[in-house]
């Protein structure tokens, strides 16, 4: 068991399943709607930067926010932009996870840590419930939370602050495990906690430094618990 850790918490997309799973699944979807698209991600780099640059704590009406901001882009009003983003992204990706399967050794390692006596948390930058329940992984979160929810996207360290409070856990007793050095990482470091990065053979270029990496599920399976 690895010493002074009491939880251990997971991001979602890219982390428990691979992107490419989804993204080769959405390319339909990307070739037709690609000027929304481009018009969400720059979005969300906007408010990243505005939640860095003025110091935020929270955005506390998000949704209304990231739809102002794509409006404001694709020059249509607010309201519209916002039930096209609830209909289209939110709610219109989440069939294709019946045909996505999480990563190899996923579940069971999942287990392994709820039976060793572990807490279990996960925190998204998109809505994770359903996801979950169609990737079978549902039923062994301690928590799930979702970034926008809170009003912050990763990088912030108000959602992992959020997710150290719901897990009950001190920060520095929280193991962050996800797939991104700018966002996951980061984050969790801010907060306090530490990190683990899925990196399977790709260099990592920009971020803040994992405590340590791992290719795949096995190998974390091996320094976790044996």
């Amino acid at each position: 068991m690895m010493p002074g850790i009491s939880a251990v918490a997971f991001d979602l997309d890219g982390t428990l399943y691979p992107n490419y799973s989804l993204n080769i699944r959405l390319l339909p979807f990307l070739v037709r709607h690609w000027r929304l698209m481009l018009a969400f991600g720059r979005a969300r780099n906007i408010i990243r930067d505005e939640q860095a640059r003025l110091s935020q704590p929270g955005v506390p009406n998000f949704y209304e926010r990231q739809a102002q901001v794509v409006a404001r882009q694709l020059k249509m009003r607010d309201e519209e932009i916002r039930e096209k983003i609830e209909r289209l992204i939110y709610r219109g990706w989440e069939p294709i996870f019946l045909k996505i399967k999480p990563f190899a050794e996923v579940k069971e390692f999942l287990r392994d840590l709820k039976a060793s006596g572990l807490k279990l948390g996960l925190l998204s930058d998109f809505p994770p419930e359903t996801k979950l329940e169609y990737l079978g992984l549902s039923g062994v979160w301690d928590t799930a939370l979702c970034t926008e929810s809170i009003g912050a996207l990763k990088p912030a360290a108000l959602p992992f602050e959020e997710l150290a409070k719901a897990l009950g856990c001190p920060p520095e007793q929280i193991l962050y495990v996800g797939n991104s050095s700018r966002y996951d990482v980061e984050g969790a470091k801010r907060a306090g906690m530490k990190a683990a990065l899925l990196n399977p053979g790709f260099p990592v270029i920009t971020g803040i430094k994992a405590d340590f990496t791992f290719r795949n599920y096995r190998q974390l399976r091996n320094l976790m618990l044996e």
